[in-house]
């Protein structure tokens, strides 16, 4: 099982990509919009990445609902996360249950066409963050702790397990860490009592199986971003909150990233933090220069496997079978009436 999830071009698989995630130090796949044209196509990329690789890929992808879902047409439309209190006038009894079946819903759809894991759900707090925005459930952790959680409650029901992101949290700066380098200057004392109060309270509940971080600069805890510190992921996130999941480094070549060296160092400095798989989205050429500058030999340490492989589940029925079932078409009465509800 390698440590890298990197990306492909478009709804096929090119000879030159089939020979890139056969390596060995490729453990994952993700998939954007570029690789979604109609649901047979994107089973049948699935089904021959599949296929053609060595090591049993966790394929992944972005389906937070809202304005972050990959897949569209012929998919359930998934809400953001920030309108479902924000509709249901705060009955958190009411916005709860939606979430999880929302969360269900998700997780049922991408498993049924071989997809381990979507990157969800933002934990965040809804703060300054325009990129973050309505991705965030609301503004007040004690609001997002049980909408959250009843988020991954419905994917974990559905078999699919839950990657809280951005660790400790993007919610309180302004900057867009995919164009920029954030910098939270707000206390320790500050950034432990609100934003990773959501994450150690999730923690506890035993219900997050990942964590993605911030390329965020905490200057009161570190001078290097959450994703390329030992502080953050081995001490903090490990020792003090006790996590025991998968720890994905967010992608490598956004600009939050760039400060921190050449591609390859920037991969080696995430897995020395602590991270157990790095991606490189986005850049074929950088996929291809860590691919020949990390050792060819490197294992990841077997915790790291362990916790991989725990994200691969077997699929979901087909999705004309899911369709089928009552508890789907029950589920998309819910989400039809929520936007019924929204005019």
């Amino acid at each position: 099982m390698g440590p890298l999830m990197l990306d492909v071009s478009g709804y096929e698989l090119t000879h030159e990509e089939i020979d890139i995630l056969d390596h060995p130090l490729v453990g994952g796949l993700i998939l954007f919009s570029r690789n979604y044209y109609d649901q047979k196509q994107l089973s049948d990329l699935v089904r021959h990445t599949r296929s053609v690789t060595r090591n049993d890929l966790v394929i992944a992808t972005d389906h937070e609902g809202g304005r972050v879902q990959r897949f569209r047409e012929g998919f359930s439309e998934i809400p953001a996360m920030g309108s479902i209190a924000q509709q249901n006038n705060e009955n958190m009894q009411q916005s709860g249950y939606l979430c999880e079946q929302f969360g269900w819903l998700m997780a049922a759809e991408l498993l049924a066409f071989d997809i381990d894991i979507s990157f969800a759900p933002v934990l965040d707090i809804h703060g300054v963050s325009a990129v973050i925005g309505d991705r965030s459930f609301h503004q007040k952790p004690e609001k997002i702790i049980p909408l959250a959680s009843e988020f991954i409650k419905g994917m974990h029901r559905a078999g699919m397990r839950a990657t809280g992101k951005h660790f400790p949290g993007h919610g309180n700066v302004l900057e867009d860490s995919h164009i920029a380098m954030p910098v939270d200057n707000r206390s320790r004392e500050d950034i432990f009592a609100l934003d990773m109060a959501i994450f150690k309270a999730i923690n506890q509940q035993g219900l997050l199986d990942a964590v993605m971080p911030a390329h965020v600069i905490y200057p009161d805890v570190d001078d290097l971003p959450a994703g390329f510190s030992q502080k953050w992921i081995k001490q903090i996130l490990r020792q003090e909150l006790d996590f025991n999941g998968v720890v994905f480094s967010d992608d490598l070549s956004m600009q939050g990233a760039v400060q921190m060296g050449n591609i390859v160092e920037r991969a080696e400095l995430a897995l020395e933090a602590g991270c157990d798989m790095v991606l490189v989205c986005n850049d074929p050429k950088g996929a291809t220069k860590v691919i020949d500058g990390l050792p060819s030999d490197m294992e990841l340490q077997i915790n790291s496997v362990d916790r991989i492989k725990s994200l691969r589940k077997a699929a979901g029925s087909d999705f004309s079978s899911l369709k089928k079932t009552t508890e789907y078409q029950a589920a998309n009465k819910v989400l039809d009436q929520f936007y019924a509800n929204s005019q």
